[in-house]
């Protein structure tokens, strides 16, 4: 599969500019190379935000929906039993 790549401007001041031209030149890379992996680079960090967001509402839909939650003590007390001989299941939610 491949994709189409499209051209796009951006403006940078004159110092962000001569600021990544450096970059670029320690990197051996293009100023164009080191600015497309950036955006790609953001884009994925606001997709994965996005989702957490969405992930978020979604649960606290369905605490509102059903009242099922653990306690604060609860899920404290298994994650303090983390890797000693008594570890603890997860808790169970309860209403």
């Amino acid at each position: 599969m491949t994709s189409t790549t499209v051209p796009m401007s951006i403006r940078l001041d004159v110092t962000a500019r001569e600021k990544l031209k450096a970059i670029a030149l320690r990197q051996k890379r293009s100023p164009h190379a080191l600015a497309t992996e950036a955006i790609l680079q953001l884009i994925e960090q606001q997709e994965r935000a996005h989702a957490w967001h969405q992930s978020c509402d979604a649960a606290i839909k369905h605490f509102d929906e059903t009242g099922l939650h653990a306690t604060q003590d609860e899920v404290m007390a298994w994650l303090d039993s983390w890797g000693s001989d008594k570890e603890l299941p997860p808790p169970v939610c309860h209403p």
